[in-house]
């Protein structure tokens, strides 16, 4: 949200209260069981108010919060990305490299779905996987899917081609699909520009750590949830009716107060 706009809603919630404030003042006029009525329809106008003008504004408290982040150059962002094997990763690799902000990309690691193991196929391909090919680093066999780490400087294409040679002379079939986890560390001031290019592509990050994400979540772990910032716009709206009804008692006992506190000085 651009600042006139909040700017514009916050003037526009301050009118709403200056109406509630008017109603309060209507009480010399009305009866005294009216006042609940008056404190309802308070409630209810601060309720409304704040959902829809303030609530807007106090959603981009995350945002606001991560902005200072945003703008110290050595900070760095870590996104964690879960690919698909048809994309192109050193078409990715190429395009990311070559923006402002780029640190690092690494794949570090494949993940290949197979079907559900027996207790024997289970324990065969625990054995066998790591025979395949020297670079895989470090791997591990579930129920239906294998998993293996890549040694550095060695590419998910490569990984995938030397098991699915090896699947293929053993079993005689090709591999269709392969989950590649990647890692993008990036400066933190080009976040959402990597982001959108990302985005462009269809990849979204499973997980973003750094300085920004991290006020990010502690901004929005503090924050209250939609109906509890409603009520307590909603309880705004009873506070300046009842200032708005007792202004009368108010006002004479705050200069009967500050005469008091001035002729206590004189002396």
């Amino acid at each position: 949200m651009d600042i006139l706009s909040a700017i514009i809603y916050i003037v526009l919630f301050i009118i709403m209260m200056v109406f509630v404030f008017s109603i309060g003042m209507l009480r010399r006029y009305m009866p005294r069981r009216e006042i609940l009525l008056v404190l309802a329809v308070a409630f209810l106008i601060g309720s409304i108010g704040g959902a829809f003008f303030l609530q807007p504004i106090y959603e981009e408290m995350p945002d606001l919060a991560s902005s200072f982040e945003k703008s110290m150059p050595n900070n760095e962002e870590t996104l964690y990305l879960d690919l698909s094997s048809s994309v192109d990763t050193d078409a990715l690799r190429q395009d990311v490299s070559s923006r402002d902000g780029f640190k690092s990309f690494n794949e570090t690691s494949i993940s290949i779905p197979m079907w559900h193991f027996n207790e024997a196929e289970h324990d065969y391909f625990e054995e066998i996987v790591g025979n395949i090919d020297s670079n895989y680093k470090n791997y591990t066999v579930t129920a239906d899917r294998i998993n293996i780490e890549l040694a550095d400087n060695y590419t998910s294409s490569q990984a995938l081609k030397t098991f699915s040679d090896w699947y293929k002379l053993v079993y005689g079939e090709t591999l269709s699909y392969a989950q590649i986890n990647a890692v993008l560390v990036v400066d933190s001031t080009h976040l959402e520009d990597f982001e959108k290019a990302l985005l462009d592509k269809g990849i979204v990050a499973s997980n973003i750590e750094g300085p920004i994400q991290t006020t990010v979540n502690n901004t929005n772990s503090s924050m209250l949830s939609n109906v509890q910032f409603t009520l307590l716009c909603g309880g705004v709206g009873v506070i300046v009716a009842l200032i708005g009804i007792y202004m009368d008692s108010v006002v004479p006992a705050y200069r009967r107060f500050r005469k008091t506190m001035n002729t206590k000085r004189k002396r």
